[in-house]
């Protein structure tokens, strides 16, 4: 998610020193099909993912000293799950962009013939599939990670594209370390909360009320779900609200124009991200001026039951994909009915959005909405 904003933001924001630096350091890898990459200038379907591995964006297994701080684990615990998906719906004509937040514990058909799971598990899925016949064509060590890697990705999206109805035409991913290296080369980013939290899961340790997170905190900020009324709903609404405000952190800050920074925070992306092949962000830059004044609007798909048992995953979230794709295509059209409240939907056979729309327009930091 923060990598994703801070490409956005540097494209947008006109600096294309930074872009270039940019494009000549991420990793890359074959995820997408020609076909399905949109040409500069046609409509985008970009899946920001935030992976929960223990490894960098080529493959190396990242420090324990380093996992610790993050409050991440054993370097054997997680790993395969992606802990946050977003679409990035960018139209050709350079109009504003709209973000939709898919729940981790989404309760989808994944491609393949894998079954009915949650949907942040079909990377587990794709990557542990792959990796036996990686390994026997001799593949090993960091490009295994790296490759496997891939095929749970191109597996989380088909599982997107069947529920959302749309063709994903790039994806982005970062990882645990670079979402906390990222947050503290913006120079930290303002958040509030409407109470205090205490969180051993995810380390989320936060009083009540306005305050500034990066790095590790950051990372808790938005990884926290356990204790919240919402549980993954609400954690979807956290990440809505710290992406906004990282928006205007970075547009109206000198993270892009300061060599130091930029160098900064250039360093991070390439440690952290992995994008397709074909993703070029200086293309991009043509296609997204608008982003540059801050109209992202975001939304969480509807639910039918935010706390649904399922056979054999436990808990999970109901969708409907129909419903989905319904209010996806009128969301994008400009038709869609506006959400509610910040409430999980309530338990029924009618789909409801699960979370308001957020508008994502820079704010001053005084005026940072505060979440549970």
């Amino acid at each position: 998610m923060a990598v994703a904003s801070a490409l956005v933001l540097l494209v947008s924001g006109g600096v294309l020193l930074a872009a270039q630096g940019i494009d000549a350091g991420l990793s890359r890898v074959d995820v997408v099909s020609d076909s399905a990459g949109a040409a500069v200038g046609a409509d985008q379907d970009i899946l920001l993912v935030g992976l929960d591995t223990r490894t960098d964006s080529l493959g190396n297994p990242l420090p324990r000293d380093q996992l610790a701080a993050l409050h991440a684990g054993a370097d054997d615990s997680g790993g395969d799950e992606t802990d946050t998906l977003i679409v990035l719906h960018v139209p050709g004509d350079g109009g504003p962009a709209t973000g939709f937040s898919i729940p981790r514990d989404s309760y989808v058909e994944l491609p393949d013939g894998y079954g009915k799971h949650k949907i942040n598990s079909a990377y587990a899925y794709g990557a542990n599939a792959a990796r036996p016949r990686l390994a026997q064509d001799g593949v090993s060590g960091s490009d295994l990670a790296v490759q496997a890697g891939a095929a749970g990705l191109r597996t989380t999206i088909g599982a997107v594209q069947s529920l959302t109805g749309l063709t994903i035409t790039h994806a982005v991913t970062v990882n645990l370390a670079g979402f906390a290296a990222i947050s503290q080369a913006v120079g930290g980013v303002p958040v509030c909360l409407d109470a205090p939290v205490d969180d051993p899961f995810s380390g989320a340790r936060f009083p009540a009320g306005p305050q500034t997170v990066s790095g590790a905190q950051a990372l808790a900020f938005v990884r926290q779900r356990h204790g919240l009324p919402g549980g993954d709903l609400d954690r979807a609404r956290r990440q809505q609200v710290f992406l906004a405000s990282m928006a205007h952190t970075v547009l109206s800050s000198d993270t892009l124009t300061d060599p130091t920074r930029r160098a900064a925070l250039l360093d991070a992306v390439d440690r952290a991200v992995t994008v397709d092949r074909s993703f070029d962000v200086l293309g991009l830059a043509t296609q997204l001026p608008a982003i540059s004044s801050g109209t992202i609007g975001f939304h969480t798909i509807p639910v039918v039951d935010a706390s649904y048992r399922t056979p054999q995953d436990g808990d999970a979230v109901q969708v409907d994909p129909a419903a989905v794709q319904r209010f996806v295509a009128d969301t994008i059209a400009g038709s869609a009915p506006a959400a509610s409240g910040p409430a999980p939907a309530a338990t029924g056979p009618s789909p409801t959005p699960a979370a308001p729309t957020t508008p994502a327009a820079p704010t001053p930091p005084a005026a940072v909405p505060c979440v549970h």
